[in-house]
């Protein structure tokens, strides 16, 4: 196993258990206390995580500026991207959520014919200028935080829209508690169009799985198929699918 690779593995373990002693890493996953030290002291660097005498606890993360967030993990983005508008069809009018990840989209969908994006990302629609794609952009409060715009019912009518496919984004995916995020005008949006969507996937990394955050957007069975990136546990992919809920894994590796 390569050193990153066994490092997202040991993120993940940390991040389900919260609280993990050092030794119990050496067993899970078969290596010396040197290495697992030395693991240790890369996640910490990349403040995952934290150290306490004998054992690591896992760092819940906060939400920030979407530009600070854009070129994080950004091989597993465009991966999880490029397999979303794999699924757009020409003639289709789909909906791009404003997350880093839906944000990467737009260079792969703009041979796509007849298509028309409703979006509350002010990237998205940029980058989509200029392009024959037809752009709706939602109407409602600007979040300068993530450069998006949350609804407001006054002065956009969703049930105008037919929406055929939607690409949601989410920070925190679980079976018990389902898609989540951190701010409630965000998840009202993500709700809305969830209720008027044909089709619904949640594009998110691996990152944000089995782990819950302040709001809850939907539960799992409001949602049609999640696309992640392939470090995700089987063991994590084939509860879902126990659950009813298809997991789409793609190589962040393949061009």
């Amino acid at each position: 196993m390569y050193m990153i690779e066994r490092q997202q593995q040991i993120l993940q373990f940390v991040r389900q258990h919260k609280v993990v002693k050092l030794v119990t890493l050496t067993k899970e996953f078969n290596v010396s206390m040197e290495t697992i030290r030395r693991d240790v002291q890369q996640l910490m660097q990349d403040k995952k995580i934290e150290k306490f005498y004998g054992g690591v606890k896992y760092i819940e993360p906060v939400e920030g500026l979407i530009d600070q967030r854009l070129h994080t993990q950004i091989t597993e983005k465009i991966a999880i991207a490029k397999a979303c508008a794999s699924l757009v069809q020409d003639g289709e009018c789909i909906f791009i959520d404003s997350g880093t990840t839906t944000y990467q989209m737009t260079p792969f969908l703009k041979e796509k014919e007849k298509l028309t994006v409703v979006t509350n990302s002010l990237p998205v629609a940029f980058d989509l200028i200029g392009s024959t794609i037809e752009v709706i952009l939602i109407g409602g409060k600007v979040r300068h935080s993530e450069k998006s715009v949350t609804s407001n019912e006054f002065l956009f009518r969703f049930e105008h829209l037919n929406i055929n496919k939607a690409f949601i984004c989410a920070s925190g995916v679980s079976i018990e508690k389902g898609i989540s995020d951190f701010s409630l005008e965000e998840a009202i949006t993500r709700k809305q169009i969830i209720s008027i969507s044909q089709t619904v996937y949640v594009a998110t990394d691996s990152s944000k799985f089995n782990k819950d955050v302040a709001i809850q957007v939907c539960p799992v069975k409001d949602i049609d198929g999640i696309i992640t990136d392939d470090a995700l546990p089987k063991t994590t992919i084939q509860h879902f699918a126990d659950n009813g809920i298809p997991i789409k894994v793609v190589n962040a590796d393949e061009d």
